[in-house]
This record gives C-alpha cells, structure tokens and sequence, in this order.
C-alpha cells in the first residue's frame, strides 16, 4: 500500500500522532505511561530531540518534537520498537503494538503554527467525549506536557517549554506559567460554549488531515524537500496530500520547461486549438513525469474535457502524431523515462 514520505532536514519540527493496532488501548495503566515517557526521554538523548508537547491519550500519543538533526525516521524506529517491545513483556504479549505507521505533520516554526499546535497538544484530553468541563481540570490529566507547563515540578527534564512560551510573549517564570494556563483556560471556555469544541479553531481541521502546516512559503520550501526525497526513491511508492500538491506544483514547473522548449508564450499556446501537437507534447511531459490527473491538464492547458486524451498522448510517443513537439519536449527534459 502507498505511503506518505517522510521529508527530513535540520531543524524540521513534526507533529507526531499514532493509535493504537486496531485502536487497541497502548497505555494500560500509570506504568505504561511511564514506561513511555522513559524511553522517549531515552529518544531524546540517543537522537538529540526537544520536545516542546505531548499527551498520551490511552489508545494513543501526541508529540511536538524538533530534530536538529534530520533523524525523525531512524528515531522513531526505535522509539515505537522499544516501547513495544517493554509493553509485551510486561503484558506478556508479542505482536504489533501500534496502528501502521505514524503520523508526521511538518510545522512551520513561524507566526502562530508552532503554538497552536503546542495548543492543540495540550487540549486533546478536553476534546474527548463526555469531558467534565465544569469539574475536571486540565492539568489533573498528568500524562502531558501540560502540568510541567504550568507546575516547575511536574517538568521532565528533556521538555523545553521555553519556545512555546515565548510565542505569546511570556518566560518560563511564575508569572509566565500563570499567564499560560490562563490563556489556556480561555479555550477551555470557548470549547465549553461550543456544538463543535473540536472546530473552535479552524487550524485544527488542517492539523488533522494536513501533511503539513504553515503559510505558502513554507509550503512551497517543503514541496520543494519533498522533490528531492521522492528523487532517490520510487515514486509510486508514495501517497497522499503532500504527494498532490507536489505533482500540481511540479506541473506547472513542467509547463514552463514545455513552453520553453516550443518557444511559446504561454497565452499563444492556449489559443491554439484544443488537440493540437503542442499541448499534447507538454500533456505527455506532465503525464509522464507527475500524477496529477487528466482532467487537472486539460483545464490547465485549456484542451477541453471530451478530448481523447490517451489515444493522443499514445500517437505522439508512437510517432504518428506531433512528432517535432514531442522530440523538443522530450529532449527538454532529461528526468522523463518514455
């Protein structure tokens, strides 16, 4: 089955979730929750990690952690193996522990991402089904990041709480703590006060299905990662958001380099007819090198719906048809394998 790629670097910042096999309970009891802390503490110091949030939620586990070093992969290979393998001999138990594989979510470190999902982190426990919000504090849920945010004593020593805080312009001091919590109790009043407490924030929605989170630059800097990932590896072994919006952007790459190669202005090409050798011979290229769909290529290319598209794209690589095109457009570039 297609996976989603893993995109690596110095300093990448990742929102890691994974459930359970079978949405099976991964933390049983207190000396489950400490067993993985342990051994996460243990990641932090074989991998180099700050972890700036995470939560453990029974059937699963939040983490908000940077890589200095580009190590997320080989990290979490052990994390998750370790702590299997210490949760089946306890449980005297063997097998899979975990839901396929983990969710990685890359941050962008600027503006307001990086906080709201440090946020995000620290509310699951209040996002759950019948949550006591007129009773139940937050910080009484002790398997997070949230009490040693708010309590000095309650801080492993491998949590860096310094970041988060200063996204709201506050120091890890009394005062600062204070003024945390108080902003966190605010949401916690929003959620109260909501149909929907799991869509007070609309980022939430990305947090959950996104690949990744942040403004269009930083989009287009990991699209751009993305690209040089996908080089050393087979790219139909890959799946999901990030993998669209990587061929849509790397389409309109294609387009340009197709333009180039015909000498066209990009106007004049969409003036010519709709099955013309031209259009065709940038279709293949775009075909050939991304998965974008048909339909995507025709809109962008102006080439009408009802085109028969494939019976083209198939005299062209044949000879039959557009010959001069698809040569200039194949020599263009030295990526496509016809």
């Amino acid at each position: 089955m297609p996976r989603k790629p893993r995109v690596e670097f110095e300093g990448a910042i990742y929102h890691v979730m994974c459930r359970g096999n079978r949405q099976q309970s991964v933390f049983r009891d207190a000396r489950d929750n400490e067993l993985f802390l342990d051994t996460l503490g243990e990641a932090c110091v074989r991998c180099g990690w700050r972890v700036h949030a995470f939560c453990l939620m029974g059937n699963h586990y939040h983490l908000l952690v940077e890589t200095p070093e580009p190590n997320l992969v080989v990290g979490m290979q052990w994390l998750q193996g370790t702590y299997t393998k210490r949760f089946n001999v306890r449980h005297k138990e063997w097998g899979h522990l975990f839901q396929g594989r983990y969710k990685a979510l890359l941050i962008d470190p600027s503006g307001d991402y990086f906080s709201t999902v440090a946020t995000y982190i620290h509310l699951n426990p209040a996002r759950i089904q019948g949550y006591d919000f007129k009773n139940a504090r937050l910080e009484d849920h002790v398997w997070s990041s949230y009490p040693g945010y708010v309590w000095l004593r309650k801080r492993p020593e491998w949590l860096c709480v310094e970041r988060v805080l200063s996204c709201f312009n506050l120091s890890d001091t009394p005062h600062g703590r204070g003024n945390y919590r108080a902003r966190l109790e605010q949401r916690l009043v929003e959620m109260r006060h909501s149909d929907t407490p799991w869509l007070i924030d609309e980022a939430w929605k990305k947090i959950r299905r996104g690949w990744c989170l942040g403004d269009e630059l930083f989009r287009l800097e990991m699209e751009a990662r993305l690209d040089g990932a996908l080089k050393s590896a087979k790219r139909e072994s890959f799946s999901g958001e990030g993998i669209r919006r990587h061929d849509e952007f790397e389409a309109e790459r294609l387009v340009e380099q197709g333009l180039t190669a015909l000498g066209l202005p990009e106007e004049e090409l969409l003036g010519l007819r709709k099955n013309s050798p031209e259009k065709y011979a940038i279709a293949w290229l775009i075909r050939c090198n991304t998965s974008v769909r048909p339909l995507w290529i025709k809109d962008r290319l102006n080439m009408g719906k009802a085109t028969n598209f494939a019976a083209f794209l198939r005299w062209m690589t044949n000879g039959e048809f557009g010959a001069e095109c698809f040569e200039k457009v194949k020599t263009s570039n030295h990526r496509t394998d016809p």
